[in-house]
């Protein structure tokens, strides 16, 4: 029997690639370089059926927060005309991806596309950028995205940006995460809305998040975060922030790293998947089992070593299944929630 398609909320895989030197990272992907978390073999394998594409536009290579400290300096912010080359490049990359896969892989931008690729065993791909460092005040830069395909976006990062302020990596959380959105940041959230562009809670901190909540029209998303009540991360939503987003009937993606899933915040990969169990049960006792999904984080973070990768997306399905999760809530959290609500916001 085949595995249970998955569309997952957050994979990094642009990044990785493009960071690699001295090979080709479109063939790599397509025909599998066995790094990381994903290329195209290991996806078919584990059932991965598609998901957000991130961008995300580093400023060098030691800004990346390093995974054995859970409280790791503030990210360095970016020029936008650099953020701006740095999104375009990765860009690229997906749809020389599309372009050179035959028709294997598919960036979409209708809800319907993405049941087509579904149905047919095509890759789907949703263009997403995380952090609005290269987008001008003007949103000119947005325009130009839009019309290539662009269909999710987070305002910022855990680095503040003109828009506002992202969460930092801070373990046990202290609360206090600094100021909300920017008069841009609420421009850029009313833009959003008009053109039906999903907007991402996840790297926005606590008082942003409350900002989009009194702003926003649609539903409220988190693509890749997990329960505070049961890892105090400050990447974590609380239980308040998991409500908000139920009374919209938006969407919270289950963030495989190990950091934001252990209660010591560690990032040991030796983590059983019962924690990612548990955050699932919290998630859904309190945001409801029609807004949980699957966020994974892939190629951006350290992941329990029972998954692995994404071929191994499988043994996470069968834990829930032996938590006596029902076929039906398996395939909403594995895939149907996220179109129903991308249905909603795609309009």
């Amino acid at each position: 029997m085949p595995p249970i398609p998955v569309f997952d909320g957050h994979n990094d895989v642009l990044l990785r690639l493009w960071m690699k030197t001295g090979c080709d990272p479109v063939a790599d992907f397509l025909q599998g370089d066995g790094l990381g978390h994903l290329d195209l073999p290991r996806m078919k394998k584990g059932g991965f059926a598609g998901g957000f594409f991130a961008i995300f536009a580093p400023t060098d290579d030691e800004d990346l927060p390093d995974d054995d400290d859970v409280n790791p300096p503030l990210a360095v912010q970016i020029a936008q005309p650099t953020a701006l080359r740095k999104t375009l490049e990765m860009a690229s990359l997906l749809f020389r991806i599309e372009r050179e896969s035959k028709g294997k892989f598919k960036v979409c931008r209708t809800v319907a596309e993405i049941r087509d690729c579904l149905a047919k065993g095509v890759m789907t791909a949703i263009f997403h950028i995380e952090g609005a460092e290269a987008i001008d005040e003007g949103f000119k830069a947005l325009d130009v995205l839009y019309e290539a395909g662009l269909r999710s976006m987070g305002p910022v990062w855990s680095r503040p940006n003109i828009y506002g302020h992202g969460v930092p990596f801070r373990f046990p959380s202290t609360g206090d995460t600094g100021e909300g959105l920017t008069e841009a940041g609420k421009s850029l959230i009313r833009y959003c809305n008009e053109r039906h562009l999903l907007v991402d809670l996840s790297h926005l901190n606590e008082k942003g998040f409350w900002d989009v909540a009194r702003l926003s029209t649609a539903p409220l998303v988190a693509t890749h975060s997990n329960a505070l009540a049961i890892s105090p991360s400050s990447r974590n939503l609380s239980d308040d922030q998991l409500k908000a987003i139920r009374d919209t009937g938006g969407m919270v993606g289950l963030n495989f790293a190990t950091g934001f899933l252990r209660e010591d915040g560690r990032w040991r990969t030796d983590t059983a998947l019962d924690i990612m169990v548990r955050h699932l049960d919290h998630l859904i006792k309190v945001a409801g089992e029609n807004c949980v999904a699957l966020g994974s984080d892939f190629d951006g973070a350290r992941i329990p070593d029972g998954i692995k990768d994404a071929a191994g997306l499988p043994n996470l399905l069968a834990a829930l299944h032996d938590r006596q999760y029902g076929e039906k809530l398996i395939a909403k959290i594995a895939h149907e929630n996220w179109l129903n609500v991308l249905e909603r916001i795609w309009v």
